[in-house]
């Protein structure tokens, strides 16, 4: 079994109760189990900015799958919940990014691995610092100090 980090983020049709229902939905892949979710954070968006606030969360899983298997349930999971992909950074009812597995490296056409902006974006290293703050993102450095280097006051922390 290896460890791996997903984000999670919805901005559509009750963002709270969307991030909650996956978290539970991530344990009904087969060969997934959910370690570990942390608390709800309350995010502006990036790059496309006309659209309201996300939802973010990350979850620590346990899995016997391989980081493209993973992929494919995760994007089949998005599916599920109703993701339409219309346009880069739009609003979404589920957003589903594998950020890391256990010592995988990758480069391909689909997946990069560690997630290659990881390391700058709050939304994401909130949520994980919380996890997992000693946690190395990459060769970037630990999830904490990493977080502790960004401006974090777009990030609210909504539940514990």
């Amino acid at each position: 079994m290896s460890r791996a980090y997903i984000a999670l983020g919805s901005n559509l049709e009750q963002p709270q109760q969307q991030v909650r229902a996956a978290f539970a939905a991530l344990s009904t892949i087969p060969g997934v189990r959910l370690r570990r979710a942390s608390s709800l954070y309350r995010t502006a968006p990036v790059g496309y900015l006309d659209q309201p606030d996300f939802i973010n969360a990350v979850a620590e899983l346990e899995t016997d799958l391989s980081p493209l298997a993973l992929l494919d349930a995760l994007m089949a999971l998005e599916e599920h919940f109703g993701r339409v992909r219309s346009f880069r950074n739009a609003p979404r009812v589920l957003d589903l990014d594998l950020l890391m597995m256990e010592d995988v490296e990758l480069e391909s056409e689909r997946l990069t691995l560690p997630h290659p902006r990881m390391h700058e974006r709050t939304f994401v290293l909130a949520p994980l610092a919380e996890l997992q703050p000693d946690l190395a993102v990459g060769r970037h450095g630990r999830a904490d100090r990493l977080l502790a280097g960004l401006d974090a006051s777009g990030v609210e922390r909504l539940e514990g």
